[in-house]
């Protein structure tokens, strides 16, 4: 069930184990449209679930894993009878760690994992999820630290797998080469995140990657699935979220302080990205605007 739904906004309540919930669900309950700050893995065990993601509609057949990156707006729908795991995570426990917060946003707005699909993946994560539902509920020693430490696991078999050469770049060869370019991509990737509040021309970020302004272009598009552009944008308006909550500044002074040239630009930005207005958002947050 939603504990705390505000708007749309749910506030997770992770209560005695830092940053991670799992719920073992049975309710025949539907869960309206809502996003929330945690990632969010869900796995049927009895029964087909069904939910929406970027006005799509997904059929979740049993054992296929259903990722939801952070501030994706979803709906859930369950059957009169089944069961299915859920998992909320803080997902800010994982960007410091060198390579994630740009391995997240392959996944967006998000990705199913299935049986018959990947059977390889699929194969090494569902015993994961599972055992890392077992350590959560467990009275073990150390409980939390072994689930934080198959958390990570989970994520990493996921981002070498989607990060894998020959799913990035199909059409070349060398596999020396390739390594090259995706080192070189998760190097422009991280002084994007670092600097993404500063005016950034794409030659900086070509002469970083070492190759020319359109080869660039084309192969951040084709590495990350969004333009450089696109990144760019996603993490200011990230930058911008945790700004709209301060009650002491404007919309005006968020947008100048998270990178954006003009509020209009800001403003369209936003509502393109959060399905909201900042104003919206701040009211979502029970901040009045300034």
């Amino acid at each position: 069930m939603i504990e705390s739904l505000n708007g749309a906004k749910e506030t997770v309540s992770y209560r005695d184990h830092p940053g991670i919930r799992i719920y073992l669900n049975q309710e025949a309950e539907d869960y309206p449209m809502h996003w929330h700050t945690a990632a969010e893995v869900i796995m049927p065990i009895e029964n087909n679930y069904s939910a929406v993601v970027d006005d799509t509609r997904i059929v979740l057949n049993p054992g296929d894993i259903l990722i939801i990156p952070p501030g994706e707006l979803h709906q859930l729908f369950a059957p009169e009878t089944g069961k299915r795991v859920i998992m909320q995570f803080d997902s800010t426990l994982l960007y410091p760690l060198n390579g994630f917060d740009s391995t997240f946003h392959l996944l967006r707005p998000y990705i199913i994992i299935a049986s018959h699909q990947d059977q390889e993946l699929h194969g090494a994560l569902k015993p994961l999820l599972l055992e890392l539902m077992d350590e959560y509920f467990s009275g073990s020693l150390l409980k939390e630290a072994s689930a934080y430490a198959m958390l990570i696991q989970f994520f990493v078999v996921l981002g070498r797998n989607y990060m894998h050469l020959e799913r990035r770049f199909p059409n070349r060869k060398s596999q020396k080469q390739q390594h090259k370019y995706i080192d070189k991509l998760l190097e422009v990737c991280n002084y994007i995140n670092e600097h993404c509040t500063e005016e950034i021309q794409v030659e900086k970020l070509a002469e970083l990657a070492g190759i020319s302004k359109f080869h660039f272009m084309r192969l951040f598009k084709q590495f990350m699935g969004i333009s450089y552009y696109t990144y760019l944008n996603q993490h200011r308006i990230m930058h911008a979220e945790k700004l709209l909550i301060d009650a002491n500044l404007s919309i005006m002074e968020v947008a100048m302080s998270s990178g954006f040239g003009s509020l209009p630009t800001f403003n369209r930005v936003f509502k393109n990205y959060k399905k909201c207005t900042p104003s919206e958002y701040k009211l979502l947050h029970g901040v009045h605007k300034l």
